[in-house]
């Protein structure tokens, strides 16, 4: 598919002046090679923080005085929704909401995008800028994860129908002439450089890579988009334990020794600073945790691992997060001399 956004948007910015002196990135890459959620993250947060406007008024500025800088100020501000924005998205198709290297990949494609529609919004329509940038920046998603797919597509609109159409038929439950009969009746489709069969076939063969159904579908068949005028944030800590209070639990979890800290990640495989789930397989068994810290058998770090757990617990039960309950054994029969 041809791109020729990286001639287009120099050629409409040009005039626009892009200047940062006295900020610089709050969070550091400290690795390329190694990237952290907590780094793709927060990758356009600024430092010092800029001055306080309104989200649309930074656009209205940066277009009214060509000065992008007021573009970077609304970037620091919108991040942390754009993050909800393509987190929902990724996990709606089904791919790896971890992978920090895919995250920043979808977020720089929209980054893109806005750049893309920037010089074109007019200010004084009174229409706010997110409303206007709305389907850009769906199709950067749409596009980012099309490049994904490896697969072979003409433009981001075939791609659309190849989505539509796979959708049709894998929900459907239908022979494949009826899907393409119905693929046409609904969404008018008349190409003949591709047919609707054509787009099934390419469906069918990218089945394999990713799934193309597993999306949510509006009533014009295509993909569901994000309201990102909306202030929806998220917190990824408390996504990831399923409605626990995350700071009632980090409070608790850092009134522990580093050593009791450090038993509990490395046996559950979480990190308590970002939150991130480990595969279980990478889960250290009480072997490994008595030989980081000599001194000690694996049933002795298992015991110190339980009383952590039960410390833990104790602190949760103080903060009211918790109520537990005690059983004892009162009384115990034989049976058949069992």
């Amino acid at each position: 598919m041809e791109d020729n956004r990286d001639k287009l948007i120099p050629a409409q910015l040009a005039g626009y002046t892009w200047e940062l002196s006295g900020y610089a990135s709050k969070v550091l890459f400290a690795n390329e090679d190694s990237l952290t959620m907590r780094e793709v993250r927060n990758v356009f947060q600024l430092d010092p923080e800029p001055p306080q406007m309104e989200l649309n008024d930074y656009i209205c500025e940066a277009v009214r005085k060509r000065d992008l800088s007021y573009f970077s100020f609304f970037l620091h501000h919108f991040e942390k929704r754009l993050n909800g924005v393509i987190y929902r998205f990724l996990t709606r198709s089904g791919y790896d909401r971890y992978d920090p290297a895919r995250f920043l990949d979808y977020k720089l494609e929209v980054l893109q995008m806005l750049l893309y529609c920037l010089p074109k919004f007019d200010p004084e329509q009174k229409t706010e800028f997110l409303k206007y940038a709305k389907h850009y920046i769906r199709d950067g998603l749409l596009f980012c994860r099309m490049i994904g797919e490896a697969g072979s597509f003409a433009s981001l609109a075939e791609y659309r129908r190849v989505r539509q159409i796979g959708a049709i038929y894998n929900n459907s439950g239908k022979r494949r002439a009826e899907v393409v009969s119905a693929f046409a009746a609904q969404s008018g489709y008349k190409d003949d450089s591709v047919s609707a069969d054509e787009l099934l076939i390419i469906a069918q063969r990218n089945r394999s890579i990713v799934s193309l159904y597993r999306t949510e579908q509006d009533e014009d068949g295509e993909e569901t988009g994000e309201d990102v005028t909306r202030d929806d944030s998220w917190n990824y800590a408390e996504i990831l334990w399923n409605g626990i209070q995350a700071k009632a639990v980090t409070a608790a979890f850092e009134q522990l020794s580093y050593k009791e800290q450090w038993y509990l990640e490395k046996r559950n495989a979480i990190c308590m600073t970002c939150g991130r789930v480990s595969p279980l397989s990478t889960q250290s068994t009480f072997e490994d945790l008595a030989v980081d810290f000599e001194g000690t058998t694996a049933s002795g770090a298992e015991r110190f691992y339980r009383r952590t757990l039960d410390k833990l617990r104790l602190k949760l039960l103080e903060s009211g997060l918790v109520h537990t309950v005690t059983l004892k054994q009162t009384e115990c029969r034989k049976r058949n001399k069992k």
